[in-house]
């Protein structure tokens, strides 16, 4: 499997830190933004990459996208993180100011290329799959490009993580931002966007073809989404997901 492959890609690199967790920050009814201490040791890593995490001393690691640009990572010292604290069951790391978590990583293929030939970009996200793809549009911003689009869907108006962030973004006219929510019957007041990203809301964006475009989310919202793609005669290799 895709997930163990990465497990072992980890540890063959052999970058196991112990860091604390420098603070917590609200995002969403249902997640809530990690950022852990570097303490000035290097940790480099491509934007879509992920860590696995766990309490300081327990064998038992979870995987977490990083949400920072590589730069952003570097200048400000830490590694961030968007964790899920509804998962029933999860037997995730232990979250408070001053806890010591195992980061073991980096790991994962699903990464912005070093150099793209395109100079379009499309990220689409579903629920917390904007986590690695928050990390790829922050470092594209820094990289030769034409158009960013972001088209980001969620359960209920409440639930985009990095919202503001995204929103700023846009009204500065740096990308396009296109939001959707899929619980239509129990947030009224949502005055954007509904339903599920579909033909309509993409067919308009790849009439150039060399467009390039990242999907992660929930796997049904993931093989939906590349499967409108195809059918739009984007180009498979021209679409990139993430496949743990």
């Amino acid at each position: 499997m895709e997930a163990d492959r990465a497990v072992a890609s980890a540890r063959e690199l052999d970058m196991l830190l112990t860091l604390p967790i420098r603070e917590i920050l609200p995002a969403t009814p249902r997640a809530q933004i990690v950022r852990l201490d570097l303490g000035g040791r290097p940790f480099p890593y491509r934007a879509g990459q992920a860590v696995f995490v766990g309490t300081h001393g327990d064998p038992r690691r979870e995987p977490y996208s990083l949400t920072g640009a590589p730069e952003e990572s570097r200048s400000d010292d830490c590694l961030e993180l968007l964790v899920r604290t509804d998962r029933a069951g999860a037997r995730g790391p232990s979250l408070a100011p001053g806890e010591c978590l195992d980061v073991e990583g980096p790991v994962g293929q699903f990464t912005f290329p070093v150099e793209p030939a395109e100079r379009r970009f499309i990220f689409i996200a579903g629920g917390t799959g904007i986590a690695p793809l928050r990390a790829m549009v922050r470092h594209a911003l820094r990289t030769p490009h034409r158009e960013i689009h972001v088209l980001y869907s969620a359960r209920t108006g409440n639930e985009f993580a990095y919202e503001n962030e995204l929103r700023a973004l846009a009204r500065d006219g740096r990308l396009r931002l296109h939001q959707t929510i899929t619980r239509c019957d129990v947030d009224d007041s949502w005055t954007g966007n509904r339903g599920r990203i579909g033909r309509r809301e993409l067919q308009a964006l790849v009439d150039d073809p060399a467009t390039l475009c990242f999907i992660c989310g929930p796997l049904a919202f993931v093989a939906d989404t590349r499967g409108v793609l195809e059918e739009l005669g984007l180009p498979r290799e021209r679409i990139k997901i993430e496949e743990w």
